[in-house]
């Protein structure tokens, strides 16, 4: 039942089975945030993703170390031209505070976010600002073996000579002589000798809050270094999964293979995994566009594109119907669609704990467990996985109406399938799944009616709940046992 998992390898471009380097241990690093502000729900889709793969792989018996770092420094606006200025000391001055004074507050409300939303903690979660020596330690390195260069106190990653010898671009794609000649040089630049070198120190200026004391100056560290530094301290100089979104593929997780493989020979990193994003209408969900809605704010319903307040566990489910590798529009629509989904879930699972068992099965629930962890060993497939669970509630719906049977047996078979994929796997907390989602409770309420009322053969009854609803633009489908629903406008 619990075949070999697949993983898709952005490096690679294919699905490859998981391996680990020394088995029973796997070692995962994930790129975590740059607290300097609210979590939103484009930072909930990683965390979400990575717990998953982390509940997964420890429920196939591996002995997990989970490393998310925390980027408290050396992020700087212009992500892809490291330049602008740093993320952190922008919010400190904008706010009059001292930078630790932001990254503790907004470090706080990412992990309340975090513990709402039922992802499992990481086994080590350091900090950028608590490697400051390593990071020195990297650039010094780097220098010595000729791929980095000091000017006015910097340090920068010289990329073309990185590509003379290896392959800047083996992540992304990208290639250094395309890049070079669709784009420009920018001013400001000059110090450095390539177009697209990275700075792995950056000297302070006179009003820059955050500096440390090194050989070349007082400075800080560029945001790419960190994550070689931390991954390989804690994981080793090869370790298994290195996760994050897509849009971290370059430049930041490109320039992180430069940087180990230009210091050990060889990229640390064995499997890239990367999510995709959080879209509204089509546009990725981030700061930098103003498109972006607070965990908190959907938590609450406080922002203005919402109608209602979503509990953490719709979020979490909404997240889970989409493969995590496809982008997730969002939509009031969608969220209540999930909303409802996941109550017709959570509600089968309270049925099937008052069934009667009988002598003998009528209704075949065989293969539903081992077609779940199919879809989990696919590469994390939870759209199809969820579908099986579906299944299992069409059965469940059918015994409990008497149209189908189930022995005591079968019974303790799918209260072990919904005890593992919907709780263990899935991370759904049955107490909390309906929280403040009020609409979705409403409309499960009204369908429960029209049910009754075509039970008892009162069908202008049963029809005029259809019809309302179907005016509020929710349509209901009926079927033998019961009905479907959509959200249609």
């Amino acid at each position: 039942m619990k075949s070999a998992l697949y993983l898709y390898n952005t490096i690679s471009r294919k699905k490859e089975m998981f391996e680990p380097l020394a088995p029973p241990f796997v070692g995962m690093y994930v790129c975590g945030p740059t607290v300097y502000s609210e979590a939103h729900l484009g930072h909930a889709r990683p965390a979400v993703t990575f717990d998953l793969l982390y509940r997964y792989l420890m429920h196939l018996g591996y002995q997990v170390r989970y490393v998310r770092n925390i980027t408290d420094v050396g992020h700087l606006e212009n992500e892809v031209d490291d330049s602008g200025e740093d993320k952190i000391s922008r919010k400190a001055r904008q706010e009059n505070l001292e930078p630790m004074e932001v990254v503790q507050k907004y470090m706080n409300s990412y992990h309340t976010a975090m513990e709402k939303l039922n992802t499992l903690p990481p086994s080590i979660e350091p900090r950028a600002t608590g490697h400051i020596i390593e990071q020195q330690q990297l650039a010094e390195r780097l220098i010595s073996k000729g791929y980095a260069y000091e000017v006015n106190g910097s340090v920068y990653f010289d990329v073309e000579k990185y590509d003379s010898m290896h392959s800047y671009g083996i992540l992304s794609g990208r290639v250094l002589e395309d890049m070079r000649a669709n784009s420009r040089a920018l001013e400001g630049q000059d110090e450095k000798r390539g177009q697209f070198d990275f700075a792995l120190w950056k000297k302070a200026s006179p009003d820059h809050i955050m500096r440390w004391p090194s050989k070349w100056s007082d400075g800080f560290p560029g945001w790419h270094l960190e994550c070689s530094v931390m991954s390989t301290k804690y994981l080793g100089d090869t370790f298994d999964i290195h996760g994050g979104g897509m849009d971290l593929i370059f430049p930041h997780h490109e320039c992180e293979i430069a940087q180990s493989t230009a210091s050990q020979g060889h990229s640390p990193v064995r499997y890239w995994v990367h999510n995709n994003m959080v879209t509204i209408n089509g546009q990725k969900m981030a700061r930098s566009f103003g498109n972006f809605i607070t965990l908190e704010e959907l938590f609450t319903g406080s922002h203005k594109m919402l109608v209602q307040a979503y509990s953490p566990m719709t979020i979490r489910f909404f997240m889970l119907q989409a493969h995590y590798r496809s982008t997730l529009d969002f939509s009031n629509e969608a969220l209540l669609a999930a909303s409802l989904g996941l109550q017709k879930l959570l509600t089968a699972e309270r049925t099937l704990a008052s069934l009667k068992p009988s002598d003998e099965s009528t209704a075949d629930i065989r293969g539903l467990s081992k077609k779940c962890y199919d879809a989990m060993n696919d590469d994390l497939n939870t759209p199809v996985a969820i579908a099986q669970l579906f299944d299992a509630v069409r059965i469940i719906n059918l015994v409990n109406d008497g149209k189908e049977k189930l022995s005591a047996a079968d019974i303790t078979s799918v209260k072990e399938l919904f005890k593992v994929f919907v709780h263990d796997l899935f991370g759904l907390k049955a107490g909390e799944s309906v929280g403040n989602d009020k609409l979705a409770g409403v409309l499960q309420l009204l369908l429960d009616m029209r049910q009754e009322a075509k039970a008892r053969q009162e069908w202008s009854v049963s029809d005029r709940i259809r019809d309302r609803l179907s005016e509020l633009g929710i349509t209901v489908k009926d079927r033998k046992d019961g009905c479907d629903w959509e959200i249609t406008a």
